[in-house]
């Protein structure tokens, strides 16, 4: 009788509050609804103990309680965001600086960020291809109008890179973070550059050794298996697309420093990362953070913007050009969940049960937390600081041809 009074409270309290798409079902049969409208989202609650993770929720024990199947929850993955959130916002305790105390509890050492690239990256490419797009481009993609499909939408995002940092036939380009090699790969078939792109992950790495072949440039591009901060030599032009975000907001300085090493004289870098909105450079809130670094991202950081140019600077950089593309990567998250939405079925026997129902919740809380202004994405075009500029272009319009 407590118990049931207990649930009538909290149940009505959360009305009065807000209305939510939401059902709660509960292991004696049970039904709790939270609106007049059909529910778009369903938890079960399959004993009392998993009663805790709602009476005072955060991002991270909802999660967690769904991925480790503590409950179950059905609905479309953009919505089971949205209500998670709302029940966070409305019944939790806020920011939680747990996120944060454990990320720099772990040192940024070479074979602590290699382990914490192979738990990404490494799942398998077939379940990368199962929701990218052809290319596997896994960054964010540039709407130049706004309607294209994610294969163009990334083709324009990687020419969009190449243009801004001037790239040129024969000249050497460094992809620090390769990926799957799309970059590497149209830069030298439609720029004519000689490409170097480094990876950590060995899953990573042999395809784009096996597209290079496909696409006879051997010759043109070499994909190492290889720490940013074992490459030598210099090269005319660097880009970084999504990798910094696994450098450390401490290290940061350091690996901008690497970088200045490795740049030409009269060499372009770009850095095209993702931020946080917080200026502390905190973990995004309502235990939001604390998934993505237990389940995600071991050792993720996300630094401000005014951090991470604070430290180009430090290292040796001088800022030319920032574009913020949050929306198109709120943007490329939807569509990531779409995709996987719609292949949900394959992707079921690519991995497990539990690497399934990670990707699913990221995917879209991504997609919510660019939308939101959580997260940000900018593109920074660099060269080294106190260098001659008088062959940079009077205006930004090169970018655009």
């Amino acid at each position: 009788m407590f118990e049931q009074m207990m649930l009538s409270a909290w149940s009505a309290g959360l009305r009065d509050k807000l209305s939510l798409p939401l059902r709660v079902e509960l292991w004696d049969g049970r039904q709790l609804a939270f609106s007049s409208d059909p529910p778009r989202v369903t938890i079960r609650v399959p004993d009392r103990a998993a009663l805790r993770y709602l009476r005072s929720p955060s991002l991270y024990s909802l999660g967690r309680a769904y991925v480790e199947g503590a409950i179950e929850v059905k609905g479309r993955a953009a919505d089971i965001i949205s209500v998670g959130n709302s029940l966070a916002a409305n019944l939790g305790k806020g920011r939680s600086r747990l996120g944060d105390a454990l990320r720099r509890a772990v040192p940024h050492t070479r074979e602590k960020d290699a382990e914490a690239i192979r738990y990404h990256y490494d799942v398998s490419n077939a379940f990368y291809a199962a929701w990218l797009d052809p290319g596997m481009v896994y960054s964010c993609a540039y709407f130049e109008n706004g309607d294209e499909d994610l294969a163009t939408a990334q083709e324009k995002k990687i020419d969009h890179i190449l243009r801004k940092i001037g790239l040129r036939p024969g000249q050497s380009l460094l992809d620090i973070g390769c990926g799957w090699g799309a970059l590497v790969l149209r830069a030298a078939q439609q720029f004519g550059a000689r490409c170097v792109g480094v990876t950590l992950s060995e899953n990573q790495a042999a395809l784009a050794r096996e597209r290079v072949e496909r696409a006879g440039l051997g010759k043109q591009v070499e994909i190492r298996l290889q720490d940013y901060r074992d490459v030598d030599g210099q090269f005319d032009r660097i880009t970084s697309v999504g990798m910094f975000e696994h450098v450390g907001v401490q290290h940061l300085t350091d690996y901008f420093y690497q970088v200045v090493k490795l740049l030409a004289p009269d060499g372009v870098v770009m850095n095209h990362g993702i931020t946080t909105a917080n200026v502390d450079n905190a973990a995004t809130p309502y235990g939001g953070g604390e998934f993505i670094d237990q389940y995600v991202f071991p050792q993720g950081e996300l630094a401000h913007l005014s951090t991470v140019v604070r430290a180009m600077q430090k290292g040796g950089l001088e800022v030319r050009d920032v574009e913020n593309l949050r929306r198109h990567y709120a943007h490329t998250c939807a569509i990531w969940t779409d995709n996987f939405e719609a292949n949900a079925e394959h992707i079921r026997t690519l991995t497990d049960e539990k690497h399934f129902r990670i990707w699913h919740l990221y995917l879209a809380g991504c997609a919510y937390a660019f939308a939101h202004d959580r997260i940000s994405l900018y593109q920074i075009v660099c060269g080294k600081a106190g260098s001659e500029v008088s062959q940079l272009p009077w205006s930004r319009r090169y970018m655009y041809r």
